[in-house]
Parts: structure tokens; C-alpha cells; sequence
């Protein structure tokens, strides 16, 4: 079936569908990874989204089980170039297409995905709509299409209630802001025992278990939106160890008096150079954000810098002086992906451990 493509801008492309038909507006992205679209489509930081993969093949292993960051696609839509018909991998069990048509997600093939990064790359992300209406009309959907708004995006994708994962080691707080379900394999890989948090939880509650530590997950749009989040981040820094990750990257730096701002077209992909500074070395990154700290904000706080992306200069980490708290922009959980900064993990255990020997011997 035809398809259409349309930006805010006016841009117009033809393709043809795969998955659900139907039409579907959200903000336009794209990712350069060449594998992993399973955990791309379902990672919660895509809320409201429609991914553009720049590889040009996608699809040809198939769909499974076992590779989900989450119970469901999260994504508004999925352009590629070339969409498989028929995966190869002895644990598929349906198609790309299959799977996006059981859950009601529209993709588009066929599309100049190249030319669709160029200009999402000059002019930076923006709305859009994949129409599969062969009377589709661009001017008749464009007032709907600039209006279009992701409202609480955390909200629409934490989980309900506190979830208990068990461990035999330390006591890790998880707050989920949309998580990707490979953060809780990490922790549980080193045998703590998790209490992952909807992303409305409050300071009382997440004390009230009695943690080792508290964990900040990913998660999608505007880190400034998330006011309750960020003033109980407030009320628990210094009480006890906190690693953030992505939007909890965001959330600790608002939280501690720095700011950001949004990225002309963000990061998103699993080859980014980031230095770690404390090491003096450089490694390969998983990302997937849209907005990123100022350094300048920090200049008259406790934080600290520590570790930079080596493609544009920006923030990828911060380290709080004063308090036991450190924080990444990137993935060091990501699967796909580099598994080069799954220190950090240890990092935070060795923190925990550290905390709790102090702790014990005060009291």
C-alpha cells in the first residue's frame, strides 16, 4: 500500500507501508545504529517519536522475545530504507512487519532515508505525520501537525506501581521515568535486590524501603517538564548514593541548580565517542536523547564535569563533589551496543558498598 511522508516544513515523500495502516503524527528522528532496532523501538526515551533508521536493511533477523527493552513498541511510527520480508535467525519468530501490525504502529519503506537525516540534520528534528490515506492531503493535516505535543510523556510510560526484583546483595531505589529493561538486568547481574518506582514516587517512599542506593533511569521528553521528579530528587540527594542515567542525568543537574537545553537533533545511536576524564580514556557509547546539559550552568555549582562526547563537546557526565552522587547521559546498559562503560554499574556498587562500611561505622 502507498504511504506518505510529510514534515512540518513541507517536505513530502512517497514509500510504502508496512505494519499498521492509518495515519500517525509525531517528532521526526533518527538513529544510526546498524543493529538493535528491536530495543529501538521499544525503549521508552522514543515516546511520541518517529524513528528514521539510517542503516538501510532493517529487519532481517526478525523479531523475538528475548530482545525488548520494554513490554511494547514505544515509537509513533518507523521509517527505513528497505524493510526484510523474510528474517534469517533461528530465534525469530515474526516479521518486523508483523510485529508492528499487531501493535498498531505504522511503518513506512522505500523512503531516501539519507536524504530525510540531511534535513533533519540542517533544520533539526520536527513534527510530522505517515499517512497511508491515498487522498492524503499535507495542507489539510498541517495546523494538527504543528500543534502536536507529548504531554507527561513520563507519566505515559512508568510503570503503575512499585515492582520488587530480588536480590541477595544491596538495596537499590530504582526510579523509573521510562526505563529500559536492561537497566534492572544490570543491577540484578550484580545481585541487588531492586524496588523499581513509578516515576511519581515520592522522597518519603523511596526512603521508607530502606535503600543502599538509589538508581535513576532513562526516559522520555523535556527534562524542565518533570517538576515533581525534579524536587524529589531534591529532597533524597545526600541521603543517600545516586547514579542517574539519561533523563536522570538531566533531572540531578536541575535539580542541583544547573540547565539545559534542546539539541538541534539530538543523539541517537550506538557509536558515539565519549572521554571519560578522571580515566583519560575514550569510549563507544549507546545514546538516545534530544536534550543536554549546559556546561556553563555548572560553573558555579558542586559539579564537576566528567565526561564529554568527542563529537560535538557536549556533557555526556557529571560528578557531584559533594555529595556521593555521579550521572551519565549516555547507556552503559545498552544491548545492542558497546558494553565498554558497564564499569559505571560497578562504580555504583562500589559506592553503595562504600556508603553503607561509613554508615556502619558511625553507628
Amino acid at each position: 500500500m502507498k504511504a506518505y511522508l510529510a514534515l512540518e516544513d513541507g517536505t513530502i515523500l512517497e514509500g510504502s507501508s508496512f505494519g499498521a495502516v492509518g495515519e500517525v503524527i509525531g517528532e521526526f528522528v533518527f538513529n544510526t545504529g546498524m543493529t538493535g532496532y528491536q530495543e529501538v523501538l521499544t525503549d521508552p526515551s522514543y515516546c511520541g517519536q518517529i524513528v528514521t533508521m539510517t542503516y538501510p536493511l532493517i529487519g532481517n533477523y526478525g523479531v523475538n522475545l528475548e530482545d525488548i527493552e520494554s513490554a511494547r513498541p514505544q515509537v509513533r511510527g518507523f521509517v527505513v530504507r528497505e524493510m526484510c520480508k523474510t528474517p534469517n535467525n533461528w530465534r525469530s519468530l515474526e516479521t518486523l512487519s508483523e510485529y508492528l501490525g499487531r501493535n498498531g504502529i505504522i511503518g513506512i519503506e522505500g523512503i531516501d532515508t539519507r536524504a530525510l537525516t540531511r534535513i533533519l540534520r540542517d533544520k533539526g528534528t520536527m513534527k510530522g505525520i505517515i499517512s497511508t490515506d491515498p487522498d492524503f492531503s499535507l495542507e489539510s493535516r498541517l495546523k494538527e501537525i504543528r500543534e502536536y505535543r507529548v504531554d507527561h510523556p513520563v507519566e505515559q510510560v512508568t510503570v503503575k506501581s512499585m515492582i520488587h526484583h530480588d536480590g541477595t546483595g544491596l538495596r537499590v531505589a530504582l526510579i523509573d521515568y521510562g526505563i529500559k529493561l536492561n537497566i534492572v538486568r544490570s543491577l540484578l547481574r550484580r545481585n541487588c535486590e531492586v524496588f523499581q518506582f513509578p516515576a511519581t514516587v515520592t522522597s518519603e517512599e523511596i526512603l521508607a524501603v530502606e535503600p543502599d542506593g538509589i538508581m535513576l533511569s532513562n526516559g522520555p521528553g523535556d527534562p524542565k517538564d518533570c517538576g515533581q521528579q525534579i524536587q524529589t530528587l531534591r529532597e533524597l540527594i545526600g541521603k543517600k548514593p545516586i547514579f542517574g542515567i539519561c533523563l536522570g542525568h538531566q533531572l540531578t543537574a536541575l535539580a542541583m541548580g544547573g540547565d539545559t537545553e534542546k539539541l538541534k537533533y539530538g543523539h541517537r545511536g550506538c557509536n558515539h565517542p565519549v572521554k571519560d576524564l578522571e580515566r583519560d580514556l575514550t569510549y563507544i557509547t549507546s545514546q538516545n536523547h534530544g536534550y543536554t546539559i549546559i556546561e556553563d550552568s555548572l560553573d558555579k555549582t558542586d559539579m564537576k564535569v566528567s565526561h564529554r562526547n568527542m563529537n560535538d563537546g557536549t556533557v555526556e557526565g557529571v560528578k557531584y563533589l559533594n555529595v556521593p552522587v555521579f550521572t551519565v547521559q549516555f547507556h552503559p546498559e545498552a544491548s545492542p551496543g558497546p558494553a565498554d562503560t558497564a564499569y559505571l554499574f560497578d562504580r555504583f556498587v562500589k559506592m553503595m558498598e562504600d556508603w553503607k562500611g561509613v554508615k556502619h561505622a558511625k553507628t
